[in-house]
C-alpha cells in the first residue's frame, strides 16, 4: 500500500529576515508533523543561525534527495548551498538573498513537478531582494505560475482562520481596477476559490462576491458594474454548478463574513479585502497561492527587518500557513493516489 502522507517542503525565507527564526520555532511543535513528511530545504549556516536566534536546537536527519523524505516519520533536512554567510546581513535587501530564495523555490517546484512534493510552505520573502536577485515578474505568484506551466487563472488567497479572500485584481494602480472587472475573471476567481476551499477540507464552501461600487451601485445610480458585469458573473457560476452568492456591498459584507455567515469573499481589488482581513487579525493571516497545481502557502506578513535576529518573531502565522499546506497537501496526495500518480 502506498504511503498516503503528503510530503511538505519548507524553506527558510529571506536570509536577512525573520524566516529562519520562525522555522526553528515551528519545528519545535512536534504535533504538527505527525501526519506528514516534512523536508526543510536550505543552507546549513542559515538553519543554524535561525536556531541560535530562536534559542532552540534541532537534530534533524539529513537527506540528499526529496525522494528520501518518505523514509522518515519526523522532519528531515535537505542541505542546499544557495548563499554565502558573508553575503548576508540582517535587515539588508540583497541580490544574494533574493537569488537564494529563487533557487530554493525552483528546487521545491521541480520536486513538485516530479510528484515528490505535495505542498510547499515558505517563510517570508522580500520582493525587492528577489527582483535584485533575478525575479522577472511582479511578484512570486507569477514566478510560480510560469515555472509550473500554469495557463489557467491564478490569484492570491488571503486567509484568517476559516475566512478566505480572493481578488479580481492585485498589485495594480487603483485607478486601473475597474478595467479588471470582467465576467470571465469573476467567474474564474469564484470557481477557483470554491475548489481551493474544497481541497482545504471544506466540502460545501459558502463563497460570496463583493460589489465594486458603494452600496452595490444603488440600482445603477452609483455605478453599473454590479448590474452589467458582477451579477451576470454570479449567475454564470450558479449555472455551472457553483453556488456562489452576491454581489453584496463590501462595507457590510465583511461584518457578515466575520460573524461566520460566509467562508470566503471574492473582492474586486487589493485593498477591498486586505484592509478588512488584516484589521480582523494581522498576526494570524496566511497567503495561499491559488490556481497552481500544488498548494503553496506563507504567512501573510513580511520579512520584519525591524526585529530580524532578535528572537521576537511571532510564529503563529507561520504555524497557520504550515497547517493549511498540510491539509491541502494531504488531499492532493489522496487525489494523486486515486489516479495512480
Amino acid at each position: 500500500m502506498k504511503d498516503s502522507k503528503p510530503v511538505i517542503a519548507v524553506i527558510l525565507g529571506d536570509p536577512a529576515g525573520v524566516g529562519p527564526e520562525l522555522i526553528a520555532k515551528l519545528f519545535n511543535e512536534a504535533d504538527l508533523f505527525k501526519d506528514v513528511h516534512t523536508v526543510l530545504l536550505g543552507d546549513r549556516w542559515l538553519w543554524q543561525e535561525g536556531q541560535r536566534v530562536a534559542g532552540i536546537h534541532h537534530n534533524l536527519v539529513e537527506i540528499s534527495e526529496f525522494s528520501q523524505a518518505r523514509l522518515h516519520s519526523t522532519p528531515v533536512f535537505l542541505p542546499t548551498e544557495s548563499v554565502a554567510e558573508s553575503d548576508i546581513s540582517y535587515a539588508q535587501e540583497t541580490a544574494a538573498g533574493g537569488a537564494s530564495v529563487l533557487a530554493l523555490l525552483k528546487r521545491c517546484m521541480s520536486a513538485a513537478l516530479d510528484n515528490e512534493v505535495d505542498a510547499i510552505c515558505f517563510a517570508p520573502l522580500n520582493k525587492y531582494s528577489m527582483k535584485k536577485g533575478g525575479l522577472e515578474y511582479e511578484d512570486e505568484l507569477h514566478f510560480f505560475a510560469n515555472y509550473l506551466n500554469v495557463n489557467n487563472y491564478f490569484c492570491e488567497f488571503n486567509t484568517l482562520g476559516n475566512l478566505w479572500t480572493a481578488r479580481i485584481s492585485s498589485h495594480i494602480p487603483l485607478k486601473d481596477a475597474a478595467e479588471y472587472i470582467t465576467e470571465e475573471r469573476i467567474v474564474a476567481a469564484s470557481r477557483l476559490m470554491y475548489d481551493a476551499l474544497q481541497l482545504a477540507g471544506n466540502p460545501e464552501p459558502r463563497v460570496v462576491v463583493a460589489a465594486f461600487n458603494p452600496h452595490a451601485g444603488e440600482g445603477g445610480t452609483c455605478g453599473r458594474e454590479e448590474i452589467e458585469i458582477i451579477t451576470p458573473a454570479v449567475e454564470a457560476c450558479r449555472a455551472q454548478g457553483y453556488p456562489i452568492s452576491g454581489p453584496l456591498p463590501a462595507d457590510t459584507l465583511f461584518i457578515k463574513a466575520r460573524d461566520g455567515e460566509f467562508d470566503a469573499v471574492v473582492t474586486m481589488y487589493h485593498d477591498q479585502g486586505q484592509i478588512a482581513i488584516k484589521l480582523m487579525g494581522f498576526m494570524e493571516g496566511v497567503t495561499v497561492q491559488g490556481g497552481l497545481p500544488i498548494p503553496i502557502t506563507t504567512p501573510a506578513h513580511g520579512t520584519a527587518f525591524d526585529i530580524a535576529g532578535q528572537g521576537k518573531a511571532n510564529v503563529s502565522p507561520t504555524r497557520n500557513a504550515f497547517i493549511i499546506a498540510c491539509r491541502m497537501g494531504k488531499n492532493l496526495r489522496q487525489q494523486r493516489l486515486n489516479t495512480n500518480i
